[in-house]
């Protein structure tokens, strides 16, 4: 049995599970963002409520372990941030911790009881405020120990010519300091900028995909250049890794049609040819990063 959280910003979701298939979800509890001794309380009261003592802890975090300083980069949580935050919560609870990033997370849960469910090679996508993912294969979580694989959105790869016609577009400014970044170009506010520059007309996300669905030609270019933006380093991603299906989670998986039209285009763009969808929308839509730490604290193998 182990104790797993997902942590965020606003609140710390918890849980005692005992197998993948016995998971049992606990009220959450508002995140204490700037006081570790009130960080280290709730999660010891999750601690504290179990039946049997749990043989570790397993934390979901919307940050990175750096693997070369062991410490923790978690921007939404200042009191855990820069911490060698393993090292400190096994002082503080009195056993062994794990710790993943939520795209980790959410890719262990797909690989174990989502989309990727009996696949050796899952590569979990996220498509929404960021672009991320993360790699399981055969059932081990690439970054166990920390590490920033799957960070596919992070690179000055995207292109600058694109569309039919062609468009000329910038290398858009990414927050994580580059320029021409996926990240930039094709999270949820990289395609209102690619609309913005594309058609001076300011939209939202939502709107964008809901015009492209109902035919509007000027929503169509949009998700035209998008599409072409995103598939192509999606294409190498899956070369790379061998991946035989691509869950994809993220505010812009919830338009069926988007990632349907997607699939079609990494599909194309792959050396091998797929009989079924690879790029598939995420099954494990309820606490997915919860249902990872859980995987990663049992030790799922698949």
């Amino acid at each position: 049995m182990i104790v797993c959280f997902d942590i965020g910003g606003t609140a710390i979701k918890g849980a005692h599970a005992y197998s993948p298939d016995d998971i049992r979800v606990l009220p959450r509890q508002p995140t204490p963002i700037d006081d570790f001794d009130a960080f280290v309380r709730v999660l010891q009261a999750v601690v504290d409520l179990a039946e049997e003592r749990p043989e570790c802890v397993a934390l979901s975090i919307a940050g990175i372990i750096d693997p070369d300083s062991q410490k923790a980069v978690v921007a939404n949580v200042p009191c855990i941030n820069g911490r060698c935050l393993k090292d400190d919560l096994q002082a503080a609870l009195g056993l062994p911790v794990l710790i993943a990033n939520d795209a980790d997370c959410f890719v262990l849960a797909e690989a174990g009881l989502g989309a990727g469910r009996g696949h050796r090679v899952v590569f979990g996508v996220i498509l929404g405020t960021g672009v991320g993912g993360g790699l399981v294969i055969d059932g081990q979580l690439i970054n166990r120990d920390g590490g920033f694989a799957g960070e596919w959105g992070h690179a000055p790869v995207a292109a600058t010519q694109v569309g039919d016609p062609p468009v000329q577009l910038p290398r858009f400014q990414c927050g994580c300091g580059l320029k021409g970044c996926i990240d930039a170009t094709c999270s949820a506010r990289g395609m209102e900028k690619l609309h913005t520059h594309l058609h001076q007309v300011v939209m939202t996300s939502e709107e964008i995909v809901t015009a492209w669905q109902a035919g509007e030609v000027p929503a169509a270019q949009t998700i035209g250049v998008f599409i072409e933006l995103l598939a192509a380093p999606l294409a190498l991603v899956a070369n790379v890794t061998g991946a035989t299906v691509m869950p994809v989670g993220g505010g812009l998986s919830n338009s069926e049609p988007l990632l349907a039209t997607l699939d079609e285009a990494v599909r194309r763009n792959i050396l091998r040819r797929f009989d079924h969808p690879l790029v598939v929308k995420a099954t494990c839509r309820i606490e997915p990063g919860l249902i990872g730490a859980a995987l990663l604290g049992l030790g799922w193998k698949g």
